[in-house]
């Protein structure tokens, strides 16, 4: 059955949310053919996305990646040194060093430097005049400037990485790149990040991440520059991406819904329920993918060893066995047991700095601007892995 799930082209009017609502309750794990190479199976539900997730052994990240389409070997093996590519126990290895400088304690201590960046760039906004296009000229600069700055990146370098890791996510899309230039601009980042090690290598120390991932050892071995170019490529990609979508797809999801952003406005003490509501119903990547390792049954559906499988969690997210009235935009929605940030192993490392962007982006803006209307028609990131606006045009009062 070809529903056209792998094609970029299908997500760029929004999720085909009826689409899978229908597939959930007749089949929630359904083979989907690509073009030119083996299909997957994509998997829909709630319980077998936690399943999947859970099971490292049976559904590998390192052995295909994370991707659906199949990677050139060198760009696979450049995908498996990055920490969301890595399965146990070489992911553990890598993770645990680093996890102490994400946990809720040490990123809280980011809250007000990170809202003197969030008060900076509405002045920016400000500056421009009534009419704004929000995700390029407010949301993606926030993300861009914590990542350098947790990373020590030089300022004057912050555009071109920002530049670099919007190709590098946006390859399907012609508007922002293409696919040769989405491997270009990977191979540009890394090599960067090769670059900055050798330099930060001759530098005292700065005690910011960059001097952890360089001092550390990981797997039990220090990383060598080319090691930190790959780790770099994820962590700035990451960095910038997701928050960008989260950010712009928040801001969104509450002008299409005036009710939700009046009471936020009314009790900003809801901001924080708001921000995990806006993770689910705009969660910033369709998928993860999967590779089999060993012949398997999941929602019906027999998998063969090898077999590529995508974790959908903009289907999970809205499964009517875990969400009441799942297609409601709800501020208020408790529990809210959304996978935006995955589960089990890859449970996303940066899911504190992440929240803690999310309040204080709101919290500012809705501050700053008594009124924000649409001025003009949202335009949608055309992939099949980022849930990313590539334009909201507003106008700010």
């Amino acid at each position: 059955m070809d529903l056209a799930l792998h094609r970029p082209e299908t997500y760029v009017d929004g999720p085909p949310h009826e689409l899978f609502t229908r597939l959930r309750r007749e089949e929630p794990v359904v083979w989907q053919p690509m073009d030119g190479e083996p299909g997957y199976w994509a998997v829909l539900r709630h319980a077998d996305v936690v399943h999947v997730a859970k099971h490292p052994d049976i559904f590998s990240a390192t052995l295909g990646g994370v991707v659906i389409e199949d990677l050139e070997p060198a760009s696979l093996e450049q995908m498996q040194d990055m920490l969301l590519a890595m399965d146990p126990p070489r992911h553990t290895a890598y993770r645990r060093p680093i996890a102490p400088e994400f946990k809720a304690r040490v990123i809280g201590g980011m809250e007000d430097r990170i809202r003197t960046i969030t008060r900076e760039i509405l002045d920016r906004a400000d500056a421009l005049g009534a009419e704004v296009e929000f995700v390029h000229d407010v949301c993606a600069h926030l993300p861009s400037q914590v990542v350098g700055e947790l990373m020590g990146i030089p300022r004057e370098d912050w555009a071109d990485i920002h530049a670099m890791a919007e190709r590098n996510s946006g390859g399907q899309d012609p508007d922002i790149a293409d696919a040769a230039d989405r491997g270009n601009s990977s191979v540009d980042m890394a090599m960067y990040g090769i670059g900055f090690a050798a330099k930060r290598r001759e530098m005292p120390e700065q005690g910011d991440l960059t001097d952890l991932l360089l001092g550390g050892e990981f797997d039990g071995k220090q990383m060598t520059d080319i090691d930190f170019g790959r780790f770099f490529v994820q962590l700035v990609t990451a960095g910038n991406d997701t928050t960008r979508t989260m950010l712009s797809g928040g801001l969104f999801a509450l002008l299409q819904h005036p009710d939700q952003l009046r009471m936020l406005r009314d009790d900003p003490t809801l901001i924080p329920s708001a921000v995990e509501e806006i993770l689910r119903w705009a969660n910033p990547l369709h998928y993860f993918r999967r590779t089999a390792t060993a012949d398997t049954e999941l929602g019906g559906a027999s998998i063969a060893a090898g077999d590529k499988v995508a974790m959908m969690y903009t289907s999970a997210n809205r499964d009517e066995d875990v969400f009441d009235d799942p297609q409601r935009f709800d501020i208020t929605r408790s529990p809210n047991h959304h996978l935006s940030f995955g589960i089990a192993t890859h449970f996303c490392l940066g899911v504190h700095l992440a929240r803690l962007e999310g309040r204080v982006f709101l919290e500012e803006v809705l501050d700053r601007w008594p009124s924000i209307e649409l001025n003009g028609e949202p335009r949608r990131q055309q992939s099949n892995l980022n849930n990313s606006l590539k334009s909201l045009p507003v106008r700010l009062a």
